[in-house]
């Protein structure tokens, strides 16, 4: 089980620690990024889409990393396996995804806080001035610019989407 009020906190605290700004949006409760995408009006490409992948063999043995993609994209996972070292990878289990995430499926921030779980960003993430994501709540979004994501992230960056 998952508190997804501590992660939304944490993101929050991330954000005022380091003096990011960043808007929230309420919306209806909404898990799909093509939806949620729609509900806060704008285009697909910006919503940083979040999947927890686990990759096995290689030098990875047994790895998850968060792969953060734009929202019209999907993440090439034998690319990603291959990027993390690994032979293959597929979706985390849902309890796994849960668990490291932090929060439900659905509102899984771009932003790690476990330790276990790495980001893997594509770059195609980056061309966009503004990302937005589900802020660990299904009735709540938030906004940050790329460039803020990305210093506070520091994802790995690597081509992973077709």
């Amino acid at each position: 089980m998952t508190d997804e009020t501590s992660t939304y906190r944490k993101l929050l605290d991330l954000f005022h620690h380091r003096d990011v700004p960043y808007r929230l949006m309420d919306h209806p409760p909404e898990g799909q990024t093509v939806r949620a995408s729609e509900l806060r009006g704008h285009r697909l490409s910006a919503a940083a889409k979040c999947m927890v992948v686990t990759v096995v063999g290689g030098a990875a043995a047994h790895r998850h990393v968060l792969a953060v993609v734009p929202g019209d994209r999907r993440v090439r996972l034998k690319q990603l396996a291959r990027a993390c070292g690994g032979r293959s990878a597929r979706f985390a289990d849902h309890d796994v995804a849960e668990e490291l995430g932090g929060t439900v499926s659905g509102t899984i921030t771009p932003f790690s806080f476990h330790p276990d779980l790495g980001v893997v960003a594509d770059p195609a993430l980056f061309e966009e001035r503004e990302l937005y994501f589900n802020a660990a709540r299904l009735d709540r979004s938030v906004a940050i610019l790329s460039e803020d994501y990305r210093r506070l992230a520091q994802p790995e960056v690597v081509a992973i989407i077709q």
